[in-house]
């Protein structure tokens, strides 16, 4: 069976040293990298692959890093290297924290306290593409959500900005829209903007699910 070759990347020398060493004795893995920040990390990947290198299957990815920490890294492995899993180790619990490292594409957030037999079960995990959280860590992932879900509340949306966003979900474009509501293109724009702004969403696809999910669309 071949080994799951894993990339290191934590700021602090010391704590890479003591992965790799504890990693490197266990069955079945194989370090074939480190990085001390996210921007080695993606410097690293691209290098490999330009090269026809051997490529991790995961990286274990510390949060806090500087130049770029470990959430804006994940953000820019998921676009460009999206078959390589993330695992965040971190001694980091913040709500906020943990949300957008998952929301990133991190597939675990393990905390540093955790004992080296769950490290191993949650890297084995993300290898299969299982997320691996400790009960405190799906706690704050769920208050995180929770958090945003009454902040999105706190912004209403107009009633213009709900037509729009129903006849997104039935599928239109802004061209549609416009003729639909009788209003300008450039001003569906705006509303497509604020709605994007307004439910912290990237794009329209995300805001037809949402507008399912809230239970907006006609029947």
């Amino acid at each position: 069976m071949d080994k799951i070759k894993i990339l290191l990347a934590d700021d602090h020398d010391m704590v890479r040293m003591g992965l790799k060493t504890y990693l490197m004795l266990e069955p079945g893995f194989d370090v074939i990298g480190e990085a001390a920040n996210g921007f080695e990390v993606i410097g690293h990947l691209r290098t490999l692959s330009g090269e026809g290198g051997e490529m991790p299957d995961l990286i274990l990815m510390d949060l806090m890093m500087p130049e770029m920490n470990g959430t804006e890294a994940t953000r820019l492995v998921m676009s460009e290297f999206p078959t390589i899993r993330v695992v965040m180790l971190t001694s980091f619990l913040e709500d906020k924290l943990v949300m957008e490292a998952i929301e990133a594409g991190a597939v675990s957030y393990v905390l540093k306290t955790v004992t080296a037999e769950e490290l191993i079960y949650a890297l084995k995990g993300a290898y299969r593409g299982m997320p691996v959280m400790t009960g405190d860590v799906s706690q704050a992932l769920t208050r995180g959500i929770r958090q945003r879900t009454v902040e999105a509340d706190s912004s209403p949306l107009t009633e213009r900005e709900k037509e729009v966003l129903l006849l997104i979900a039935e599928g239109m474009g802004n061209k549609e829209i416009g003729e639909e509501l009788h209003i300008s293109i450039k001003t569906v724009k705006t509303h497509v903007s604020n709605l994007l702004m307004k439910c912290e969403l990237e794009d329209r696809t995300q805001l037809a699910i949402y507008a399912h999910r809230q239970g907006m669309v006609r029947s």
